[in-house]
């Protein structure tokens, strides 16, 4: 059972591996907004299509706030989908199961090894305030439900612009 995010309150303080050497970050305090996208792993062609559809539009996304892109895939994975598609964002791996956890995220177990070897996040995307509270969340129990990345960013704009408050905490 996967336990809901909690909004408007500070994300746990996490750290991942990135592709470019060093680590990625997210939960403490920044000058800027953070958008958290997870995806499943290098197995996934849906998260390439998706993925590749953030690469399109990066720089809109990065005039506005920080990305993240991260998933339990092996720095190896990582790497080889990055070569190929010629990603540029901040590409992040090695997420660990308590982490997907401790994000409210969805956890499967691979259906082969032909798939993958052990267990992924399914997807999300997480808005994260620059005081490292978490503002906006969407999660998914599958690859097929995705956000529109053009709404997505023009609902982050405006909830930046305007100072909104996070929705759903009655």
């Amino acid at each position: 059972m996967t336990n809901k995010p909690k909004i408007d309150v500070p994300v746990e303080k996490l750290s991942f591996p990135n592709v470019s050497g060093g680590t990625t970050e997210i939960g403490q305090t920044k000058d800027r907004w953070t958008m958290v996208f997870v995806y499943r792993g290098k197995h996934c062609p849906r998260c390439k299509r998706f993925l590749n559809k953030l690469q399109a539009v990066l720089s809109d996304w990065t005039a506005v706030m920080d990305v993240v892109v991260v998933s339990s895939d092996t720095k190896e994975k990582a790497l080889a989908d990055q070569k190929e598609f010629g990603w540029t964002f901040d590409l992040a791996y090695g997420m660990t199961e308590p982490q997907m956890r401790s994000l409210g995220l969805f956890v499967t177990e691979p259906l082969s090894e032909a798939e993958t070897t052990g267990l992924f996040a399914e997807p999300g995307a997480f808005g994260i305030r620059p005081d490292g509270t978490l503002m906006l969340v969407d999660i998914s129990n599958g690859p097929a439900a995705r956000p529109d990345l053009e709404e997505l960013l023009d609902g982050m704009k405006f909830n930046i612009e305007n100072n909104r408050p996070a929705r759903g905490t009655a």
